[in-house]
């Protein structure tokens, strides 16, 4: 006769599904249906891991076993209801509820809770709510923090927010759970505001806070929350290292890591990583390489997110052939792992590495492709990432917007314009939304092809027109001799409160003066951008002042602006002046600014013969021989080469 003594005695020694099918015939044999808690007892072991490795759909098993108890109790439905949940099942746990055959108990709820959380659904969870409160469970504590959870995981902070409200009673995981679901939401304020009234902050309400503080760039209210914790756990030292890092403040993420050490705390593989990325930030390769080691002896180097994080700090730091060894070393690589590496070789320049890695590459996903793409063109190959680009296209891969950039980039690169308005064309087909970015990158490209109209049209069409818009038709149009209607477009750009003037802007508009020669306006603009804006000009703005100042003839002032500069002058600036010089007869100051070039690029042929002509229309023949002398000694001829490529055919 079985009873439940025996029965578990089998359970425990049940190594295959005929041992389990056989306990199951006794069971039903012995007629302990009758008897809810020896049912308990085998739904346990159906629902259990072991059941999971003997049966292929132990779920199924569990139900039929349920619907043949005489008697269940709800301990034995909720057996089942935990099942389905940790399954993977969520779906399955309300039609369950709803023909459950023993009333629903205190526990019931919360793993129906748990089941509208995973779903997201939050209608299904204000049903639960009101059944709960029906059958009398709405002042259990456990109940109404799992309910807060649920109306957190579904984006319902404001009903969560109500439950802790209306409670009775509140114990530490109801602070924490409201915490947690004002950090989710990103919500500082109230975040703040719970964290103060806490009767006691527990290690994982400080490691919430110091989290949220990171995500929204508050270094310094981490750091007190961080300072001022009386509990401290891994995660709390993880969650305050990761503030550091994702704020590019990595001698500080260090720092705490060194403490984290000192404090005897044992490394995980969530701190590593963030501890690696930091190294990998700051470009410090010895870090890198002791935290390497660090790893290994901690038993973590086979963990993938490490062996990634690992492969880009030296990609990153140019130790491609390291990343190269431990990429070949790797057991289950995924796509951060293949992408991280063809990312390296192309940083490294290494494009042809990178193109034989992509080309074995076995399922490549958008950012494959974006990062071969990107990589082609900042490595000068734009040629090839229009070829990489069309593969893409041919293996029904639709891009997003940070690769159709790179594209329409390699189509500017290469004058390509046919390309380019293939690339527009095909934008309009797919029904992108032209973003600033995109838009940008159309209208530049479009600009410096001189299809004036094309650009304007894609200017019209952004409908939140940024700086960056307003900079590419500005500099556009400056740049294809339509300098009064660059000016005009500066104007309806202040005027458009929609955008604000930045350094670029007023690179475009000197450079409209100066190619127009129009000296006061250009005085003009290089006090408005410091009056007005508060911008420091920089070494491109002066350089445009003095071009435009000496061609127009006032060389003395030209002259004056250069030595005002607050950095070196370049090599440009004093070219500009001394071109100034030669074409208004200025020998005087183009003597001091042709001896000053010829120090600064004694091998520029043009400079050299500049000033010999000075020197020669002053009479100075000594001064000629000397200079011709030397030029023969220094200078030689720069092989001439065309900045238009021929177009890319597709």
């Amino acid at each position: 006769m079985l009873t439940v003594s025996l029965l578990d005695a089998h359970l425990s020694r049940c190594r295959s599904a005929r041992h389990l099918l056989q306990i199951h015939a006794q069971f039903l044999a012995s007629g302990l249906l009758a008897d809810a808690f020896a049912a308990s007892r085998l739904l346990l072991f159906t629902t259990s891991a072991a059941a999971g490795r003997l049966l292929p759909r132990p779920l199924d098993h569990s139900l039929r076993l349920l619907r043949l108890v005489r008697s269940p109790n709800a301990f034995c439905c909720n057996t089942v209801l935990k099942a389905a949940l940790r399954q993977g099942l969520p779906h399955l746990c309300l039609p369950l509820y709803a023909s459950m055959p023993a009333l629903p108990d205190a526990y019931t709820y919360p793993i129906l809770a748990a089941a509208c959380a995973a779903r997201g659904d939050a209608g299904e969870g204000r049903q639960l709510h009101s059944h709960a409160v029906r059958h009398g469970f709405g002042d259990d504590v456990y109940l109404r923090n799992a309910l807060m959870r649920m109306y957190s995981a579904c984006g319902c902070v404001v009903d969560a927010r109500r439950v802790f409200d209306e409670g009775p009673v509140w114990d530490a995981v109801s602070w924490n759970t409201i915490l947690a679901a004002y950090v989710r939401a990103g919500d500082v304020e109230q975040a703040v505001g719970v964290f103060a009234r806490m009767p006691e902050r527990s290690a994982a309400a400080v490691s919430s806070m110091v989290a949220l503080f990171g995500r929204c760039g508050m270094v310094d209210e981490a750091k007190r929350a961080f300072d001022e914790a009386e509990h401290r756990d891994a995660f709390t030292w993880t969650a305050m290292i990761s503030c550091f890092e994702r704020n590019g403040q990595f001698v500080e993420a260090l720092g705490v890591f060194s403490d984290m050490r000192g404090e005897g705390w044992p490394v995980d593989e969530a701190v590593m990583v963030s501890v690696i990325a930091a190294c990998t930030r700051s470009e410090v390769m010895q870090n890198g390489e002791v935290c390497h080691g660090m790893v290994f002896r901690a038993g973590l180097g086979l963990r993938l997110n490490v062996q990634n994080a690992l492969i880009h700090m030296y990609s990153s730091c140019l130790d491609v052939s390291a990343a190269r060894r431990l990429f070949d070393s790797g057991e289950s690589l995924d796509h951060f792992s293949w992408n991280s590496m063809i990312a390296g070789y192309l940083k490294n320049g290494r494009v042809e590495d990178a193109k034989a890695l992509f080309s074995v590459m076995p399922d490549k996903d958008n950012v494959s492709w974006s990062t071969m793409i990107s990589g082609c063109v900042q490595n000068n190959q734009s040629s090839e990432a229009l070829a990489v680009f069309d593969s893409m296209k041919a293996h029904g891969i639709r891009p997003d917007e940070v690769t159709l950039v790179s594209v329409i980039s390699a189509c500017t690169n290469l004058s390509a314009l046919a390309q380019g308005k293939s690339v527009h064309k095909y934008i309009r087909e797919y029904r992108y939304n032209i973003t600033i970015v995109l838009g940008t990158s159309l209208i530049d490209m479009y600009m410096k092809c001189g299809c004036l109209d094309a650009a304007l049209e894609v200017f019209d069409t952004v409908e939140v027109k940024g700086t960056p818009c307003w900079n590419a038709v500005i500099v556009g149009l400056a740049m294809n001799g339509l300098v009064t209607k660059s000016l005009d477009m500066f104007s309806e750009m202040e005027a458009s409160g929609t955008a604000v003037p930045n350094e670029i802007t007023f690179t475009g508009v000197l450079s409209a003066c100066r190619h127009a020669g129009l000296v006061e306006e250009g005085r003009q603009f290089f006090k408005l951008m410091q009056n007005k804006y508060q911008i420091v000009p920089n070494i491109r703005h002066y350089g445009c002042l003095v071009d435009l100042l000496g061609r127009a003839g006032y060389v003395k002032e030209a002259e004056d602006l250069i030595q005002s500069m607050p950095m070196s002058p370049d090599v440009p600036a004093w070219g500009a002046l001394l071109g100034a010089c030669w074409k208004h007869g200025d020998s005087e100051v183009g003597e001091r600014v042709g001896r000053k070039l010829v120090e600064l690029d004694p091998h520029h042929d043009g400079f050299q013969t500049m000033l010999s002509n000075i020197y020669a229309s002053e009479g100075m023949w000594q001064c000629v021989k000397d200079l011709r002398g030397s030029m023969k000694q220094h200078v030689a001829k720069a092989a001439g080469y065309s900045v238009v490529q021929p177009s890319h055919s597709s």
